[in-house]
């Protein structure tokens, strides 16, 4: 898995509970889920190729997001949605070949604020759940420019966890598993890279609710212009099956499904042992539906998404 796969929840993770249980909308997530572990765009500016020489490598990365609640469930009152995350990486290259492809671990370890507006008003700080991703295997295939990587990250339920529900901070009471893969074209300056992931809920401890998985899809196309690379990236996240609930919410939880389409550009610097990157996106397709029988009231987020990256070799 790619360092941006692995960073984890940004969202508000309050949202649905403070709303009560009684009256909150329906999503297409458990109530105080933001609906994925990971904001689209995380993986932008990774490639599939391996580092360039065996080491332990740092990646650290700010995240902020300003945004706003869109769907049929936010028609009469919208709420903004701000998160700021820090997230620390440490990525293993020994130098292993295995299967022909180069060995590679990575594990990360994030931060969050995030604060919700009117008609909530309420904001919560705390360490998110740690990411570990055992394996990632990278193959270059011969002359052609191509790189493929492959692996799975691992997320354990051992962040800042409150609640009855266990979803009134910042961590999740459940486990994660995240496989993934990429493809990117490096030749002549030029990166053309795809990255797809699949989140595999497993059923909260608190609750027995289980959300449904949620497919990445992160997109871009940049140019190398001496130490600079600037390009266009674009990004999608949805979810792709049913939640499935429990007797905690009577079974009565209505499920709906999202979709959320972003565009942006990226910018980077190479200064030599350090390199900066800047990424930015703005959701231009954001669709909730499902919320309920009659009254359809499904919610999901909108906005703007911007990256700040620095990596660095030990």
């Amino acid at each position: 898995m790619s360092h941006g796969n692995t960073l984890r929840r940004w969202l508000l993770s309050a949202v649905g509970l403070a709303c009560g249980v009684a009256t909150m909308p329906s999503h297409a997530y458990e109530p105080g889920y933001p609906g994925w572990s990971m904001p689209a765009g995380a993986t932008l500016g990774m490639t599939a190729a391996p580092a360039p020489l065996p080491g332990l490598y740092s990646s650290e990365m700010l995240y902020v997001q300003q945004s706003n609640t869109t769907g049929p469930g936010a028609t009469k009152q919208s709420t903004s949605i701000d998160v700021n995350t820090f997230v620390a990486s440490l990525m293993w290259s020994p130098g292993w070949t295995v299967l022909g492809g180069r060995y590679e671990a990575l594990i990360v370890q994030p931060f969050t604020m995030n604060a919700a507006g009117a008609p909530l008003n309420v904001s919560h700080s705390g360490v998110h759940n740690t990411v570990i991703a055992p394996v990632q295997l990278s193959w270059n295939l011969g002359n052609t420019g191509v790189y493929v990587k492959t692996g799975v990250a691992v997320v354990m339920p051992d962040g800042t966890i409150e609640g009855p529900a266990g979803l009134t901070s910042i961590g999740n009471p459940w486990w994660i598993i995240q496989p993934n893969l990429s493809v990117s074209y490096l030749r002549n300056g030029w990166s053309l890279t795809g990255n797809v992931s699949t989140e595999f809920n497993t059923a909260n401890t608190y609750t027995g609710y289980r959300t449904g998985d949620i497919l990445h899809a992160d997109l871009s196309a940049t140019k190398a212009l001496g130490k600079w690379k600037v390009g266009p990236v674009m990004t999608y996240v949805g979810q792709i099956s049913n939640d499935t609930s429990s007797a905690y919410y009577h079974d009565n939880i209505i499920t709906n499904r999202y979709n959320l389409l972003a565009l942006g550009g990226l910018v980077s610097y190479d200064f030599g042992p350090v390199k900066l990157s800047l990424w930015a996106t703005r959701d231009v397709l954001g669709t909730a539906t499902g919320g309920g029988t009659g009254t359809d009231s499904a919610t999901i987020t909108k906005g703007y998404h911007v990256f700040g990256n620095v990596n660095f070799k030990f």
